[in-house]
């Protein structure tokens, strides 16, 4: 039986981490496909870089965990870049930018290849209208919103993944109760040591996080992402098993630097420069 066709679409960027001057290539959309490529999954990732060299830095690195370059565009501008500092293992985000990733809409022949897979993932800040255009035209996908909500059209989206609330005393089927109201089948909520949950409209399954020394907690939710869409979808668990499975999985990358296992690299003399001023503004706060 031939392996599923799994394709994830949209953001990608480059985290800069200040505090020890390494760089790593990340986003949730990029990330996910490459967990599924080291995991044995036949996946493919569609998005958008600079004609910069910020961009090929990003290039090289989907190449080596075995995505083709040639799935992603190169536009005029910049590729997204994110400026944070560690710290005890948790990220201090000081400039975020989305750069020509951001709003992304396949090009028409991409296109066509994203609505023939057998599941589609789309990173955060994902296209309204491609959005729409997916749940028009049938084709099995999802979408992680992260901490907004409510900022795209969910009606008829198959499954949502989102960011709950990780305090025990605050509930979470208010906002469980809302994801599905606004139109999404099947819900995901991450909360952090909490655990996680799964809604799909009749039960709530819970499943506990799995404790790890975090050394990064950057890409946890993407790996989790990733591991649930196949082991819920392609490998026949049940929902508890699959959270159970993605939550190993999003502890695993808590233990290294980066959203995927990579050779971090030194940051290039050209990046400060480039945001030199926001550098400057930030360590003068």
């Amino acid at each position: 039986m031939p392996q599923p066709k799994l394709v994830a679409v949209g953001d990608n960027c480059l985290d800069a981490y200040l505090s020890n001057g390494l760089l790593t290539v990340g986003g949730n959309a990029l990330n996910v496909a490459a967990q599924w490529r080291r995991n044995g999954w036949s996946a493919r990732y569609f998005g958008a870089v600079g004609q910069d060299p910020e961009g090929d830095v990003v290039l090289a690195a989907l190449e080596g965990v075995g995505l083709s370059p040639d799935d992603v565009e190169r536009l005029p501008g910049d590729t997204a870049v994110t400026l944070l500092r560690d710290e005890s293992g948790d990220r201090k985000f000081l400039h975020e930018s989305f750069g020509v990733g951001e709003n992304y809409m396949p090009a028409l022949e991409h296109y066509a290849v994203i609505a023939t897979a057998d599941w589609v993932h789309l990173g955060t800040n994902a296209n309204e209208d491609l959005v729409r255009r997916l749940v028009m035209d049938h084709v099995p996908f999802s979408i992680d919103v992260s901490t907004k909500h409510l900022a795209l059209p969910l009606d008829g989206v198959p499954m949502l993944f989102a960011s709950g609330p990780d305090d025990v005393d605050q509930p979470v089927e208010p906002l469980l109760s809302a994801l599905r109201a606004a139109g999404a089948r099947q819900v995901v909520l991450t909360c952090g040591r909490r655990g996680s949950y799964f809604d799909d409209g009749t039960d709530v399954v819970h499943a506990p996080a799995t404790l790890v020394d975090v050394v990064d907690t950057c890409g946890a939710g993407d790996s989790f992402i990733a591991t649930f869409l196949t082991g819920f979808h392609f490998d026949g668990l049940h929902a508890s098993e699959a959270l159970h499975k993605a939550s190993v999985a999003a502890a695993r990358t808590c233990t290294h630097l980066g959203g995927f296992p990579q050779k971090p690299r030194p940051i290039p003399q050209w990046l400060p420069a480039k945001y030199a001023a926001f550098i400057t503004d930030t360590q003068g706060a």
